[in-house]
């Protein structure tokens, strides 16, 4: 469990799914994103989780999109926040093409590591193959970019353990407990308990919960220690009703962050927090 007065806010600003006609402050383009990501960034998030939509507004890996996004963010020269990049978001996509962006792109300096494959209802299964973990985790080794390791069930905490030992995957693990997904583990508190009782000591860990579950496990992590993630991926309102802002749900982490007698963590000690290499 994490222990200290820092909490890192991660923003995930897009997702791969959510249309803009159900709420238009999803960014799409990456003029879109990456002025999204600065404004999060000056509004406390030390992180922005990037995913990249197509002209189509679907989800997609094309690295050209990544590339440009990050371009655009590192000319904003006075900020320092950490790039994260998917893994995934486009079904169409070989594994091939999923590591891209990661093999071959610089700035990038953490990445998601989707620790199993799952039946995401209704809509399909959602595939990370042992070959595809492996492959991406020695990628992301060689490269220093740092894993994010999505946990979706508590099964793969023990898949994330079997890639430590065959040596595809360094500790200290970063965990980022994804709850309340159709499929995968609900969104409790005994739930986020469990898991963050369950990795090892020297991990440190963040959780979200989808949609109406996002304030539970925000106000749970900080309680438990964790770091914490919000944003229109992985939730579109800010009450119900109301549509959200990225903006918004940085500026409400940040809040209750503090009311809760912590501190926001800049961007510069998260990086020392997850091991990171300074910028």
């Amino acid at each position: 469990m994490n222990i200290g007065n820092d909490v890192i806010i991660s923003a995930a600003l897009t997702g791969a799914v959510t249309p803009k006609d159900i709420n238009e402050n999803i960014p799409l383009t990456p003029e879109e994103i990456a002025a999204d990501a600065y404004r999060c960034w000056q509004r406390g998030a030390a992180i922005v989780h990037l995913h990249m939509r197509d002209d189509g507004g679907l989800g997609t890996m094309d690295s050209n999109k990544f590339a440009e996004t990050i371009r655009l963010l590192r000319d904003r020269h006075d900020c320092d926040v950490i790039i994260n990049c998917t893994t995934s978001g486009d079904h169409r996509a070989s594994d091939k093409q999923r590591q891209e962006h990661v093999a071959n792109l610089n700035g990038i300096e953490m990445a998601s590591w989707d620790a199993g494959s799952f039946n995401w209802m209704p809509g399909g299964v959602f595939i990370n193959s042992p070959q595809f973990l492996g492959a991406l985790g020695e990628v992301l080794t060689e490269r220093g970019i740092k894993p994010e390791v999505e946990i979706f069930d508590a099964g793969m905490l023990g898949i994330a353990d079997y890639f430590v030992q065959q040596g595809k995957l360094s500790r200290p693990l970063h965990y980022q407990f994804c709850l309340g997904v159709p499929g995968g583990m609900p969104a409790t508190v005994e739930n986020l308990l469990y898991l963050c009782g369950h990795i090892p000591p020297d991990a440190t860990w963040s959780a979200f919960g989808v949609g109406k579950a996002h304030m539970p496990m925000l106000y749970a992590a900080i309680a438990l220690g964790g770091h914490v993630r919000v944003g229109l991926e992985d939730n579109v309102y800010f009450s119900k009703g109301v549509k959200a802002s990225n903006t918004q749900l940085v500026e409400r982490a940040a809040q209750a962050i503090r009311l809760f007698g912590k501190e926001v963590a800049t961007p510069e000690r998260a990086r020392k927090l997850l091991g990171l290499r300074p910028l």
